[in-house]
C-alpha cells in the first residue's frame, strides 16, 4: 500500500465513512492515477478535467457514477493533500429524473405471498411494512426488535447513523409468530450458518423469485418495497417530516422526492399506518 493510500484511507476512517465508501474512494482515486500514469499529486487540474471527460465520452459511465469518482476525487485533493480548493471545472451530465414503477398494495401483497419460505418473507414484509433498506433488513438481531415498545433499533444504518422505526401491530403479530417457529438467537435473519446474517444476495434472489411467481413485471429490486412503503405512507396523509425521519433521510429534500409521487398528497394526522395489515384488504 502506498503512503497516500495509506492516508487517505485513515482520513476515511477518522471521519467515519463506511468501508464501501472507504473502497469507492480510493478505487476512484487510484483509477485517475492509472489513467495518467502517475501520482495523482503530480496532476494538474486540467489532467483531471480530461479524466473526466474520458468518464463520460469514452466510458459512457451514468451521472451517478460519475459522483462518486467527483466525491472520492475532491476529498484526497482538499482533505489528503489538504488542498486550499478543488476549483477544477468538471462536467457531468444531468441525471436523469424518472418516476419508478411504484408496486401497488396489490402487486406487494401478491410478492410477498408468493415467497414460500418463512423466514424470506418475514425478512420482505419487515423491508416493506418499515421501509427498510436491503442492508438493514439482514443486520437486524434479535434484540434489536423491542415488542413492548413496538419499535425496531437499526444499528448504523446509511450514513453511520443509529434510528429506530416503528412496528405496526400487523407487522409485530407476524414477528411474534416468526420467532415462535424460527426462534432466532442472534440474527432475526439468520444465514445457513446461524453466527451470521442471512445475505443480502440471498434475500435479493428470494425477492426476484417471489416477483416472478406473483407475475409482477414491473422493473426494481427489492429496493422497490422501501419506495412502496413511502409512497403508502404518504397516501395515508403521513407528515413529511416523521416519514423522514423513520427512513433515515438526511435531508428532507431527498424525502420531498416521495411527495412529487404522490400528486394528490395531503398532509393529515396519521402517525404511522399498518401496511402489513392493510394487504389484507386487497389480496
Amino acid at each position: 500500500m502506498t503512503p497516500l493510500r495509506h492516508k487517505m484511507i485513515e482520513s476515511l476512517r477518522q471521519r467515519g465513512f463506511s468501508i464501501r465508501t472507504q473502497q469507492s474512494y480510493t478505487s476512484s482515486v487510484a483509477a485517475l492515477a492509472r489513467y495518467h500514469g502517475r501520482s495523482p499529486e503530480r496532476l494538474e487540474p486540467d489532467d483531471v478535467a480530461d479524466y473526466f471527460r474520458h468518464l463520460v465520452l469514452e466510458r459512457a459511465l451514468s451521472p451517478a457514477s460519475c459522483l462518486v469518482y467527483l466525491h472520492g476525487i475532491r476529498f484526497f485533493y482538499l482533505k489528503v493533500l489538504e488542498r486550499a480548493r478543488f476549483d477544477i471545472e468538471v462536467v457531468i451530465p444531468k441525471r436523469e429524473q424518472r418516476i419508478p414503477q411504484l408496486l401497488t398494495r396489490a402487486e406487494v401483497a401478491r410478492i410477498l405471498a408468493s415467497c414460500a419460505n418463512g423466514k424470506h418473507r418475514m425478512a420482505l414484509s419487515m423491508n416493506y411494512g418499515c421501509g427498510l433498506r436491503l442492508s438493514e433488513v439482514v443486520s437486524l438481531r434479535v434484540l434489536d426488535i423491542d415488542g413492548e415498545r413496538a419499535q425496531a433499533h437499526v444499528v448504523q444504518g446509511k450514513g453511520a447513523k443509529d434510528r429506530r422505526v416503528l412496528l405496526s401491530a400487523g407487522l409485530l403479530a407476524q414477528l411474534r409468530g416468526y420467532w415462535q417457529v424460527y426462534r432466532p438467537s442472534q440474527w432475526l435473519f439468520p444465514g445457513r450458518e446461524p453466527t451470521l446474517p442471512l445475505s443480502k444476495t440471498s434475500l435479493q434472489k428470494a425477492f426476484t423469485r417471489a416477483k416472478a411467481r406473483a407475475g409482477v413485471e414491473k422493473v426494481g429490486g427489492m429496493h422497490s418495497l422501501r419506495h412502496a412503503y413511502a409512497t403508502h405512507q404518504l397516501e395515508a396523509g403521513l407528515p413529511v417530516h416523521v416519514l423522514q425521519r423513520l427512513l433515515g433521510h438526511g435531508s428532507v429534500n431527498t424525502t420531498m422526492g416521495y411527495v412529487h409521487w404522490v400528486p394528490d398528497y395531503r398532509e393529515g394526522g396519521v402517525q404511522h399506518g399498518d401496511l402489513i395489515a392493510a394487504l389484507e384488504t386487497v389480496r
